[in-house]
């Protein structure tokens, strides 16, 4: 006999911000496992908002891996596409990861945060695959791989104003911060991974911070 309900689908998981997508009358769809927002209003309004000014995206759905360790650059130099070992601190490097064949898993951005410190950050999607790939490919090194998906909400501010709309509420060299690249500060009294890594054809920030700052900070840039 099967118990029908392990068969039911698994509630969709909300990041720190569901409330507040709601409350603005977001419309609300399942990407990946998550309810994120697909559209407030016009995509078109939007659209011409980031190319024109700024646009803020809730991007807390990706998944945040942390390795850290004597063997960390190893390790990932093993794992990855390229030579992450690399890659300065305070830097950020667009690579991938392979299957045995050389057929993709996931395309991932890595920073190296300190000398033995990286953070992974896979698309939701592949999120879990990507971590367990890299806690096999790890053994044997001495590093300890760290899923840290529920440490951070992920807010981006992307267009042409949004060093302009960071400048006002953070203490961060902005100006100095170099494309693929990231920082820790402070944006509206909020601790924060500061990076320049967007990808929507715009300047634009990411900002990595603990859940339980996700909507004091969207108010803040809003």
């Amino acid at each position: 006999m099967t118990d029908s309900s392990s068969s039911s689908p698994a509630s969709p998981r909300r990041t720190a911000l569901d409330a507040t997508h709601r409350a603005l009358g977001a419309t609300m769809t399942d990407f990946a496992g998550w309810d994120m927002p697909l559209r407030y209003a016009s995509e078109r309004d939007e659209h011409l908002a980031v190319r024109g000014r700024a646009g803020l995206f809730d991007l807390s759905h990706m998944g945040e891996i942390t390795l850290t360790g004597p063997q960390a650059a190893d390790a990932l130099d093993y794992a990855l596409v390229g030579n992450i070992g690399k890659v300065a601190v305070g830097r950020a490097r667009y690579t991938m990861i392979c299957d045995a064949e050389g057929g993709i898993l996931d395309d991932l951005i890595v920073y190296r945060l300190g000398g033995q410190e990286f953070m992974v950050v896979a698309n939701a999607s592949n999120a879990q695959v990507v971590l367990d790939a890299l806690t096999e490919r790890a053994a044997g090194f001495d590093v300890s791989v760290r899923d840290d998906r529920d440490a951070y909400a992920l807010l981006a501010v992307q267009g042409p104003k949004a060093a302009e709309i960071l400048t006002s509420l953070t203490d961060a060299d902005l100006a100095g911060l170099k494309y693929y690249a990231g920082l820790p500060g402070t944006v509206a009294g909020v601790s924060a991974l500061i990076a320049r890594t967007g990808y929507t054809g715009e300047d634009g920030f990411e900002l990595f911070v603990g859940p339980s700052d996700a909507e004091r900070l969207w108010q803040a840039l809003t």
